[in-house]
């Protein structure tokens, strides 16, 4: 593997290990092991995406060294078993409560994720032919309601992850985002939220995480450049993320409205960074870390 392209840098690695030490964590232990009581960050897999497709193993013992001790699967880790898979993970000092499944094809992947020993199995987005009618939703929400039962007879919870496309304004005055809710059981479907395209969605994140109380049990972490517009589409238009206290989202006062609904993990997920990913990673756990949540 070439060392320069998109896998882990040597010198990166031993400089964000450098770091670690300096902010107090070590391989073996983290600022952010979970406690009763506390938010534990982690990260989401499709935040590192190109690393991960280059060197798997590697990218995960990176993200250890920046300090968090969770971290949220992604479709490009399925392609080892999942045996094999959780040995990569244990051994780079991590642990999975949740991980994403795509649509189309999720109910195959079920038994797989319950191998994994994850608690939720999240679906990430619906295919856009859903995307422009009340009617695709409303049939999504019948998929997940027999979803979250399957999931759910396996000792897991389902929930869905939202983008910015679901609050477009549909025909009789609704949106994707309130079909969902009508059409499907609060006990069987449940939210991650990503606070970043809720806002995008022209949504206040605090009012929807308290809204759905009874549903979010996950949250998600990016921020957004001031001066930003509202869009639904999700194209280069809805593309203004920047690292935790960079941007306009009041995160104190979301992490403290999770903690406090007794929301347990929040993934970082900025989809795309300026810089190189493990140093945006490590500029935002910095931000974490200060908030004490």
């Amino acid at each position: 593997m070439n060392d320069h392209a998109n896998g882990i840098d040597r010198r990166q690695f031993l400089r964000l290990s450098t770091l670690a030490t300096a902010a107090g964590c070590t391989l073996g232990r983290s600022a952010f092991a979970a406690t009763p009581g506390s938010l534990t960050y982690g990260v989401q897999l499709y935040m590192v995406r190109r690393q991960a497709q280059q060197d798997l193993a590697g990218v995960l013992k990176a993200i250890h060294q920046v300090g968090f001790t969770q971290i949220e699967l992604y479709p490009i880790a399925y392609t080892h078993s999942a045996a094999d898979l959780r040995k990569i993970i244990s051994d780079a000092g991590l642990s999975s409560a949740s991980a994403h499944v795509d649509y189309v094809g999720l109910e195959d992947k079920i038994d797989y994720i319950h191998q994994l020993g994850c608690e939720y199995l999240v679906c990430p987005m619906l295919p856009d032919r859903l995307w422009n009618s009340p009617e695709g939703f409303r049939e999504a929400a019948t998929q997940f309601n027999r979803w979250g039962e399957a999931v759910r007879a396996r000792g897991m919870k389902f929930a869905f992850h939202n983008h910015d496309y679901e609050f477009k304004p549909q025909a009789g005055g609704t949106t994707g985002f309130a079909e969902l809710m009508k059409n499907t059981d609060p006990a069987l479907v449940k939210l991650e939220l990503d606070c970043y395209w809720l806002t995008q969605g022209g949504q206040d994140p605090l009012t929807v995480l308290k809204q759905h109380a009874d549903r979010a049990v996950l949250i998600h972490l990016k921020d957004r450049k001031a001066g930003s517009a509202v869009s639904y589409n999700m194209d280069a238009t809805s593309e203004h993320f920047t690292e935790l206290g960079k941007g306009t989202i009041n995160w104190p006062v979301l992490l403290a409205q999770a903690k406090k609904q007794g929301i347990r993990y929040a993934f970082m997920d900025q989809d795309e960074t300026a810089g190189p990913v493990l140093d945006s990673l490590k500029e935002s756990y910095m931000y974490l870390t200060a908030q004490k949540v």
